[in-house]
Order: structure tokens, then C-alpha cells, then sequence
């Protein structure tokens, strides 16, 4: 062990002796995206030499969202996992999650912070935050996301610090960070367009608190976007021509409104689609995540700024941003997820939120998280906090899947994450149903006349027609019977 600007240097081997057993830990990373990366590696491999030798060791763990693979397979694999929260995505924990053997809590990203100060998600041991730097008086400059970092510095009871050295110091430059004290001692909070900044460009500790410092030189584990496929390309037509035709009618100002949209390849492609039509104006964005796509968008004038919690990009398109950070600086701000995701925040601007269902029932309420209502897939994320308070709420998603055996459009969701009430369009490669001032029997029929795959439209159909009369039509004994096709008999129409 040495020390550098006062501060212990470790291995990695030697910050993980500080967790035991039992312990919260919590982990930088909004995505993958500056997540921490040596320290959770080493406290996966120190959990399987302690199971080799009959030992518990398993871990509360909580980051600000997903964190990719370095946290959450690793630790999966090493059975190192008995709590997570508030979103995952690798399949590894997934796995140990719909067995039962992991507790999972999916949590509104904007409310992990609060919830953290308050004490609902329990006491704070530890938080691993990735940094290029941090002072002797314990300014932390964050990576390539913020997230809940912040947060987690005030509230640890301890501090390990990894030192990235593959990123570029000058990500701080698009920094905001604020942490909001709690309620009700809030101000308002100014921000009036994307690009207002409120904060500072980097995150506080009590250096007290710092364990020690561990240095690597690890790239983010972003992989690229897969290119568009005709599916996404035909869902981000009908988005292009619902906003062309928003515009011309007067309901969105020519110059639009700051969009939103959700991680994945689907939002990916239509972004990259908004991008490119002539019809659709220079815009901004205020966001959680800032994607691949949107850096052509970017650098080719059409997004003319961007706020976002992450980076989310692939290494080659994060150098590219780097390398050019005297344009990307001043057109891109990275905020903390509890003002990233802030529903007033979203509210005042008028944000038009863009994002992806698993499926969507023939009465507009949309299940984003859990298949057949009961195994999950990733956690809700952002989604409800822009689908709620946007100006415009779109969800997105391929009509049928599995070759035909899935449809996403349904008679009634096993699992609702978002409800009738905040949900205004849906859109498939079929076509798109725009939802506002409809009531039921005419929100089923636009969206079966327009979502439904055509396969599927006969049957849902029937099934409204045959319903027993109400405010809103169901059978009770067949609402799911699609669900209960597929897990019998492997399709949902056998």
C-alpha cells in the first residue's frame, strides 16, 4: 500500500478486505457507463475462494441503474448477490432473480437517491465510484456518468475510489451535479431549458470517509449498437410522420420539444431516423442516456443539445466525443438521475417521451418489465417517470415476436407498469395509435386496427366483441389466455 495526494493506493485485492459479509455496497455506473470496474471483479473472485471454503458472503448491492458486466455478472456468477436494486440487465442475475435466490427491488430511478437518504434501502457500508480524480479535500470528478454517485458519497459510511486513467479527464466538463437536500427544504429547481446548468462539475466526499484509491485502466463495456433493422426502421417512420403531422397541425411548436428516448436498439434506430428526415426540425433532448445515434445527430447540427445522466455509447463513439470536446462540451450536460429524471423537471419542458413496451394490452396499458406477468426482464428504469409526466408519452415496440408466436398486443397485461392514464401512443411496425381523448372501445379499435399485427387482429376482435359490457369490456376467464397458450403449448395462438 502507498499513498498518492494523501490518499492510501490499494489493489483491488486489498480494498475488497474491507467488505464482509452481509454488507451494502454500492456501485457507480448508470448503464455500464462509468461504472466501477476492478473492485467488484475482485469482490467476485474473494466470494468464490470464500464458498470454496464454506463460507457466506453475499451483498446488498445498488447502483443508479444497470451497470453492465463487471458488476452484476460477475457478482451473479459468484452467487456474491442476495439484494439488488433499482435495475438490472444481464441475464446472469436474471436468472437468480426469477429463481428466487436473489431479492430484487425495482425502484423509479429518480427516487433512489431519496430513498437512500431516508434510510428505506437500508444503511450504506460502502460505495466503489469511479473517477479521474479526486482532491485532498475531497472533490470527486466523475467519468462518464453521474447516476447516483453524488449521492452515495454523502451517504457511505465508507469510500473506495477507482481511478480511471483510460478516461478522459475532460468529461467533467459536462458535468451538473447537485444533490438535492430533503424535503421540504427544497428550492425550485431553475432549470428552464436542457443546457441550463445549475451545479457543479464534480461530485463531494468527506475525504475522512476514503478507504483508499484504485487505480485501472479499464474502457466502459458499452457494446455498439446493432444497426436498425426494418422492424425499427418501419416503427421510426410512423414517430417521423405522427411528429411531422403534430407539428403542422400547431400541437408542437416547429421547433418540437426536448425528447426522450430509452435504451436499446429500437429508440436507437428512431433517434437515428428523427435524425435524418427532413421533416423534423433541429431539436434537443432531455434524457436519461445519450446513445450512439445521437452523436452523428450531433455533430451533424441536428441535435443542437443534449441532457442526459450517461454516455452510454460505444468506446469508439466515446473517443469520438473526447476527441472533439470542444464542440460535444458545450452541447452536452450530465446531471445526477434525480434531476435527469426529475417528474417536474420533465413536466415543465414538455418533454416527449419515447419508450419501449414488452407488450401493450388492447386498452392501452403497457407491461415493460415482466414476461407473463411474473419472471422480470430488465426493471422499469426512467420509463415511468417520463411516460407519467411527458407532454407526449410514446411506447414502442414490434407487434409480434418469436416468429408470430408472441404478440405484444394483448387482451389485458399480466403486469402493468404503465397505465391507460399516462400512456398516449403506441406504436409498432404495423402502424401507430394515437390514444388522446379516446375512450376504451375506441382505444381498443385503434389500437387492434393499427398495432395488432395482422394475425392477431381477428382474435382480439372476437375477444372485445364476446367481453362481457362494461365501462371497459373483459372476460375475466379469457383475459389471459394468450399468456396461458404460450406457456402451454409454446405460441400464443397454438
Amino acid at each position: 500500500m502507498i499513498r498518492k495526494d494523501s490518499y492510501p493506493v490499494l489493489t483491488a485485492e486489498e480494498a475488497v478486505s474491507f467488505i464482509q459479509h452481509g454488507s451494502t455496497v454500492a456501485f457507480s455506473g448508470f448503464s455500464p457507463a462509468g461504472a466501477a470496474k476492478v473492485v467488484p471483479v475482485a469482490l467476485a473472485n474473494r466470494a468464490k475462494q470464500e464458498h470454496t471454503k464454506n463460507r457466506p458472503f453475499k451483498l446488498r448491492i445498488l447502483t443508479g441503474a444497470s451497470s453492465g458486466q463487471s458488476i452484476d455478472d460477475e457478482l451473479a456468477r459468484a452467487d456474491a448477490v442476495s439484494w439488488r436494486a433499482p435495475y438490472q440487465g444481464e441475464s446472469s442475475l436474471r436468472q437468480k432473480i426469477n429463481r428466487e435466490e436473489v431479492e430484487y427491488v425495482d425502484i423509479h430511478l429518480s427516487h433512489v437517491p431519496q430513498m437512500l437518504a431516508y434510510g428505506f434501502l437500508g444503511n450504506l457500508d460502502i460505495a466503489v465510484v469511479e473517477a479521474t480524480e479526486i482532491t485532498r479535500d475531497g472533490r470527486v470528478y466523475l467519468t462518464s456518468s453521474i447516476g447516483a454517485s453524488p449521492t452515495f458519497l454523502q451517504y457511505a459510511d465508507k469510500v473506495i475510489i477507482e481511478i480511471n486513467k483510460r478516461h478522459s479527464p475532460r468529461l467533467r466538463e459536462m458535468a451538473d451535479i447537485v444533490v438535492m437536500p430533503p424535503p421540504p427544504h427544497r428550492d425550485p429547481i431553475a432549470i428552464h431549458e436542457p443546457l441550463t446548468r445549475i451545479g457543479w462539475p464534480y461530485a463531494v466526499v468527506n475525504p475522512e470517509k476514503v478507504l483508499g484509491i484504485v487505480v485501472n485502466d479499464e474502457p466502459d463495456h458499452v457494446g455498439e449498437m446493432p444497426p436498425s433493422d426494418g422492424v425499427s426502421h418501419l416503427i421510426a417512420g410512423h414517430v417521423v410522420k405522427f411528429l411531422s403531422d403534430e407539428i403542422r397541425a400547431g400541437r408542437l411548436p416547429k421547433n418540437l420539444l426536448p425528447l426522450q428516448a430509452g435504451v436499446g436498439s429500437v429508440a436507437n434506430g428512431v433517434m437515428a431516423a428523427l435524425g435524418e428526415h427532413p421533416d423534423i426540425p433541429p431539436f434537443s433532448m432531455y434524457s436519461e442516456v445519450f446513445q450512439d445515434a445521437m452523436v452523428d445527430i450531433m455533430a451533424s447540427g441536428k441535435l443542437i443539445g443534449a441532457s442526459a445522466c450517461s454516455l452510454t455509447v460505444s468506446w469508439a463513439k466515446l473517443q469520438e466525443i473526447v476527441g472533439n470536446m470542444d464542440f460535444f462540451a458545450s452541447r452536452i450536460v450530465l446531471r445526477p438521475q434525480e434531476i435527469s429524471n426529475h417528474p417536474g423537471i420533465i413536466r415543465r419542458l414538455g418533454v416527449i417521451a419515447m419508450n419501449t413496451a414488452l407488450e401493450a394490452d388492447i386498452y392501452g396499458n403497457v407491461n415493460s418489465t415482466h414476461l407473463y406477468g411474473m419472471d422480470v426482464m430488465n426493471g422499469i428504469g426512467g420509463s415511468g417517470e417520463f411516460t407519467r409526466n411527458g407532454y407526449l408519452s410514446m411506447m414502442m415496440t414490434p407487434s409480434i415476436a418469436k416468429g408470430g408466436k408472441i404478440s405484444a398486443i394483448v387482451p389485458m397485461c399480466p403486469h402493468i407498469d404503465h397505465n391507460e392514464h399516462s400512456v398516449q401512443v403506441i406504436v409498432t411496425e404495423q402502424g401507430l395509435a394515437d390514444l388522446r381523448g379516446l375512450g376504451p372501445k375506441q382505444r381498443a379499435k385503434a389500437i387492434i386496427d393499427n398495432c395488432a399485427h395482422p394475425q392477431y387482429r381477428d382474435y382480439l376482435n372476437r375477444y372485445v366483441q364476446e367481453s362481457r359490457p362494461g365501462h371497459i369490456r373483459h372476460d375475466l376467464t379469457r383475459c389471459y389466455e394468450l399468456h396461458r397458450n404460450l406457456m402451454n403449448h409454446g405460441a400464443m395462438l397454438p
